[in-house]
């Protein structure tokens, strides 16, 4: 015989959700919003913090008098450097990745009051950043096959006649840039001077990356990226070539 329920008296419902159900879903929600929280401030701390380089330029330390003769032959030596400079970006925080190489080699003729010849090359394979190699950056550059990029002056570029004296001139420079396989004109702001028996030079000339085909390394995820063109840096001290005929 089947019971029912007198009239008026409310029908019982099955047994409804736990409140503690409820509350463990908040929590959840609430501990990956928080995780998400801390990762961005831990990626923007990260960013910020990071020892970023700057720009190469001219020693801030006074030159020396010069000496010597100016025309001649002048070979890159130690205390040389080249490298490039690349916005980094990541959950909408940047910062420059900055890489450096004192692998640089080359000259520079001056006749007059002309530079008139100049080539040099920069060993990619040897470059670092913050001090270390990264095979991401060597893999978009490709210097298993291709180790070296080089500058070559295409005009002669008129010097200011105080710079023989030992004024610092800033100056702009034309020439071939081969790198990865492919070569285009760049055009460099330099900035040179006399100290001592040496000379000075330090600049930069904007990079387009899709002119060189370098694509962004691998590695940096969906929520970083690297900005599509960079700017290459250099800073070269001069000596006086021996053992060769100097250009009068």
């Amino acid at each position: 015989m089947t019971s029912q329920a007198a009239p008026g008296t409310p029908a019982r419902i099955g047994p409804s959700s736990s409140p503690r159900k409820h509350h463990w879903w908040r929590w959840a929600l609430v501990s990956v919003a928080a995780l998400v929280a801390v990762a961005v401030a831990a990626v923007a701390l990260f960013i910020k913090l990071q020892s970023v380089p700057p720009p190469l330029a001219l020693p801030t330390a006074r030159a020396d008098a010069p000496s010597g003769p100016l025309g001649g032959t002048w070979d890159a030596g130690p205390g040389s450097v080249a490298g490039f400079r690349v916005r980094e970006t990541a959950l909408g925080f940047s910062n420059d990745v900055v890489g450096r190489t004192h692998a640089v080699t080359g000259t520079i003729v001056i006749s007059g009051e002309q530079a008139t010849r100049a080539s040099f090359r920069i060993g990619l394979a040897t470059v670092t950043v913050d001090g270390k190699t990264q095979p991401q950056f060597a893999a978009s550059l490709d210097t298993r096959a291709h180790p070296v990029a080089s500058f070559t002056l295409t005009h002669p570029v008129t010097l200011a006649p105080g710079f023989a004296s030992g004024a610092t001139i800033r100056i702009t420079a034309t020439g071939q840039l081969t790198m990865r396989g492919n070569s285009h004109l760049v055009t460099a702001t330099i900035s040179c001077r006399r100290d001592g028996p040496g000379l000075q030079v330090a600049g930069s000339f904007p990079v387009a990356f899709s002119g060189w085909g370098i694509k962004e390394p691998a590695g940096f995820g969906p929520v970083g990226s690297l900005a599509d063109h960079g700017l290459a840096e250099f800073r070269v001290v001069l000596h006086r070539a021996t053992h060769r005929s100097a250009a009068a």
